[in-house]
């Protein structure tokens, strides 16, 4: 059973870096010159509700909340791949690879996530142990 589960997120996980990889190709493919207008505009439409912070469906209403950001991205992101020429896609998508592999870590980015989610729970919990007093 545990297998099973762990293959189970293997895959999730693996359909979700193909979606930031796809995602990273549109948003290069829909600067190119090459890509129709029509693409283009849709790429920028599909972009924008995938790192808006309105939903169409609040995040808050339970499993209906995400079904929308479930369907309605990679819906988007396929239409747009089939929109746009294979050739143009190809290269960026070959774009997006060779900058993931080339990518280093950049650990003063971490560091200073870090030590914001640090602070926050640090605030938390004085905000919590006064509050107790």
């Amino acid at each position: 059973m545990k297998r099973l589960v762990n293959r189970g997120l293997e895959r999730w996980r693996q359909k979700v870096r193909t979606l930031k990889t796809e995602a990273h190709a549109v948003f290069l493919a829909s600067r190119d010159p090459r890509a129709p207008w029509y693409a283009k505009a849709l790429a920028a439409c599909v972009l924008a509700y995938l790192f808006s912070p309105i939903d169409l469906i609040p995040d808050f209403m339970p499993v209906i909340g995400y079904l929308d950001d479930l369907i309605i991205v990679p819906a988007g992101l396929l239409l747009v791949i089939r929109l746009i020429p294979a050739e143009v896609m190809a290269e960026h998508r070959e774009a997006v690879r060779v900058v993931a592999l080339e990518r280093k870590p950049n650990w003063v980015v971490a560091g200073v996530i870090v030590t914001i989610w640090v602070t926050l729970l640090l605030i938390a919990v004085r905000f919590v142990i006064h509050r107790l007093r």
